[in-house]
């Protein structure tokens, strides 16, 4: 995923390792909700991201196994990964790239495998399933997807930024930035039209 000091979205805070980490996830998710307003967030914004939402509590798990596999801390990340599952129903390899401020609006269900990549600021609204059957490639999630609930994007597919998969579509041909896509296979449905918001 690179250091706390890349350049993701918006502009990062540059703090290093484990901290740089959250903080910049809480500031993405931040920008996320504040993004009806068209503004940037605050102070409030951010703490109510890090006292209040699951997917920042998500988030620190992730950063935590990331850290212990870093680290090669026996056993930290098995357990991690255990109560991810066992508490909120998310399911994410130890291959996998998560981006800064990954939303998980309900985790439930949400199955990330492989070495697949999910930018900023992904919504994953849930019971979607991400990655592939057999070990020739994985899915990459660039910035602002949106994926909707019941979808799975399967295989070596590339999501551009800013697309929209919607409910229960199954993804398994690349989809351009700023498409909206449905059905089964999944199939674009009209271009998605740019409010102004969906840009870091």
């Amino acid at each position: 995923m690179g250091d706390s000091s890349d350049s993701r979205g918006g502009g990062t805070i540059k703090l290093p390792g484990l901290l740089g980490r959250l903080a910049n996830d809480a500031v993405e998710l931040a920008r996320l909700a504040e993004r009806k307003h068209g503004g940037e967030p605050g102070l409030k914004s951010v703490a109510r991201q890090v006292l209040t939402t699951d997917s920042f509590q998500l988030l620190t798990l992730i950063r935590l196994r990331e850290r212990a596999r870093a680290l090669h801390i026996p056993g930290v990340n098995h357990l991690l990964r255990r109560a991810m599952s066992a508490v909120y129903g998310l399911e994410v390899g130890n291959a996998v790239t998560l981006g800064y401020g990954v939303d998980f609006v309900h985790p439930v269900g949400v199955v990330i495998g492989g070495d697949a990549k999910v930018g900023n600021r992904v919504k994953f609204m849930g019971g979607n399933t991400v990655g592939t059957a057999k070990e020739n490639g994985h899915p990459v999630i660039e910035d602002d997807v949106i994926v909707g609930a019941g979808a799975r994007i399967l295989g070596p597919v590339h999501i551009g930024a800013r697309a929209v998969i919607g409910a229960n579509a199954v993804v398994v041909d690349d989809v351009p930035a700023d498409t909206v896509v449905v059905g089964i296979p999944a199939r674009p449905a009209r271009p998605r039209r740019d409010d102004g918001g969906g840009r870091g």
